[in-house]
């Protein structure tokens, strides 16, 4: 007789379920889910980055009400009087700076100064050499060629879309 005839028989191991899973198992879920999500937003940051580089940043909601203001104005072309024009640019870049730049008072400022003022927020527009600007609504008789109706609006414009 053999001695291993006498042992009971081997005892099955349970079954497993498949839930709940190990710890280690639930580790590895989370990490796959927030690399999962860091990822989305990398991908999303960078192609913000590819689209921000061939389009132009959008403006905040005054400089296009401005812009559009300043695209509506009539021009004085062919001899008018440029007048009033230049009143209602001064009206608006005025407006403009009383609403970014409070604190300085700009409202308060004429002739040089005020040109001056617009000068240092944006060089780039270089208003100081538009005179005209300033005085032009003063005169009896303000009138400008065309060259120079197309140059201040670029002036103006370069201004608005570009000061601080």
């Amino acid at each position: 007789m053999n001695p291993l005839d006498q042992l009971a028989p081997p005892i099955a191991p349970p079954a497993v379920p498949w839930w709940p899973p190990a710890p280690g198992w639930w580790a590895l879920l989370a990490v796959l889910i927030v690399g999962g999500w860091l990822s989305w937003r990398l991908i999303r940051r960078l192609r913000a980055q590819r689209a921000g580089a061939t389009n132009p940043p959008a403006l905040d909601p005054h400089r296009e009400a401005a812009l559009a203001e300043l695209a509506a104005l009539p021009r004085p072309y062919s001899g008018q009087p440029a007048n009033l024009w230049l009143q209602q640019i001064n009206a608006l870049l005025k407006r403009l700076c009383r609403t970014r730049y409070a604190q300085d008072n700009p409202h308060t400022l004429s002739g040089r100064a005020w040109l001056a003022f617009l000068d240092n927020r944006c060089p780039a527009a270089g208003l100081t050499r538009w005179m005209v600007l300033a005085e032009g609504a003063y005169r009896a008789e303000c009138r400008l060629d065309d060259k120079a109706i197309d140059g201040l609006y670029q002036a103006v414009d370069t201004w608005i879309r570009k000061h601080a």
